[in-house]
């Protein structure tokens, strides 16, 4: 299996670094620790959780007697969180080596990261899941979409109905929308996802627009697009096809009045909502490129990635673009409207942060992302569902991952610090354990240490 998963890659080079492998599933007791409810927002303290295969097989009060652990971790004065979930994540596709996949992977996994939403599917990832499921490969836990459904690539009715079912059959979990797909083929695709019964995501294509999306059955909008669109009212007569960056064009027209009847739509739709904030207030924003480079989190990134992000961000903000601050932060002040507004009284938020796109590096990106919903009102035990049991609930995987619950996987983060109190304490992690492979912070530090030097030397 592991031959024909690098038939797939096709272009890993001769004589590459091999990431180390994973290592058989053991059985851990994290003993003494203090575990964070994320369903009611309560601590549990002085705890302890064993872990056999991969699985959380029993937690209480007491040390449990008799039992020889192979290890055991110290878990005095620490918070025990479920693992993560980026669900706006890019998986890299062919052409890309074994090795810069798997650092990407891992990247996620550094951050507590055990579960992602690749929104860009390719052949490859359909076969990478297998090998993650299977523990062949150290990775998050992956769903993947299909390759893009676009104005490009279904043009019609009929080649929206080939694409659905072809991608249906074959084993993607979702389709992924994006932008240019005309209405009528858009109402095809809707009709034969429903037939077929596969969910659809991500953007919402002009002549869609959020209303018909929101009636259509997303099971997610992702960047909270279209929303600032609908927020124009109709006696305006705007082209829709003039509306910029995510509507940014139609600020000065926007009436947040309309907020509530939107947000009663997606609740009613029972629509989610992944609103990639960071992306706006780091590539469309008004700070600088040479700023946001100079990161410590942009070591893990090849500099020919660093050099095409600084050349895109200019493009889109730079002088002549027609971007003006000023009109930039009230589009941001709505935009933090729309995001409290559907946390409060929406169908459902989800963590992601779109990495790895510009500025944000897969894993780290994450940080960003929780500082934008904080900034946009949401509170501390809103944002930590939004990356823990909200995702479990979206899948239909309540019963598998997202709590720390007996019988579920062993996804799960040591924190020094209590995460309700201070969400800053996701970036102290004292480890992480991906399905009971348990990653310490001197590990996740020595491999950061040798990735950086990869990419480096690229």
């Amino acid at each position: 299996m592991k031959l024909s998963f690098l038939l797939l890659l096709t272009t890993m080079a001769l004589g590459c670094k091999q990431v180390e492998e994973p290592q058989p599933k053991e059985s851990f007791l994290i003993a003494d620790v203090t575990i964070v409810d994320v369903v009611n927002g309560t601590l549990r303290e002085n705890q302890y959780v064993k872990i056999d295969s991969g699985i959380i097989s029993s937690i209480s009060s007491e040390i449990p007697e008799g039992i020889v652990f192979k290890t055991t971790i110290d878990g005095k004065g620490m918070y025990l969180l479920p693992g993560l979930a980026e669900m706006h994540a890019h998986i890299p596709s062919p052409p890309v080596s074994k090795e810069s996949l798997e650092e990407t992977l891992f990247l996620y996994l550094s951050n507590g990261i055990t579960t992602i939403r690749g929104m860009l599917g390719h052949p490859s990832h359909l076969e990478l899941k297998k090998l993650v499921s299977r523990s062949e490969v150290l990775s998050p836990r992956i769903y993947t979409s299909s390759p893009s459904l676009n104005g490009s690539t279904v043009r019609t009715p009929e080649e929206a109905i080939s694409k659905v079912r072809q991608y249906q059959k074959d084993g993607y979990d979702f389709l992924k929308i994006h932008p240019g797909i005309q209405r009528p083929v858009f109402d095809a695709l809707v009709e034969t996802a429903r037939e077929v019964e596969i969910p659809f995501a991500g953007h919402v294509p002009v002549d869609v627009g959020i209303h018909h999306a929101l009636e259509s059955g997303y099971a997610t909008i992702d960047h909270v697009d279209g929303f600032l669109e609908g927020l124009v009212p109709e006696n305006k007569k705007v082209d829709p096809r003039n509306n910029g960056f995510f509507g940014y064009n139609f600020t000065p027209l926007a009436d947040t009045s309309l907020i509530p009847a939107l947000v009663e739509q997606a609740r009613k739709n029972k629509v989610w909502i992944v609103p990639t904030q960071s992306l706006f207030e780091r590539w469309f924003a008004p700070v600088s490129a040479d700023r946001l480079l100079n990161e410590p989190e942009m070591a893990y990134m090849p500099v020919t990635t660093l050099s095409n992000w600084k050349i895109r961000k200019e493009q889109s903000t730079g002088q002549g673009t027609g971007f003006n601050e000023a009109q930039w932060d009230q589009f941001h002040r709505i935009r933090q409207q729309l995001i409290r507004a559907l946390n409060e009284g929406g169908y459902g938020m989800l963590l992601g942060s779109d990495a790895p796109q510009l500025f944000n590096v897969p894993g780290f990106s994450i940080h960003h992302e929780i500082d934008g919903m904080e900034a946009a009102g949401m509170n501390n035990l809103d944002i930590l569902q939004s990356g823990t049991i909200n995702p479990a609930i979206f899948f239909g995987e309540e019963d598998s991952f997202g709590q720390i619950k007996e019988g579920l996987a062993a996804d799960l983060l040591l924190l020094g610090e209590n995460p309700l109190e201070d969400l800053d304490a996701l970036k102290q992690l004292k480890g992480v354990m991906v399905r009971g492979q348990w990653l310490d912070k001197k590990t996740i530090d020595k491999k950061l240490k040798v990735l950086a030097s990869h990419v480096k030397d690229q």
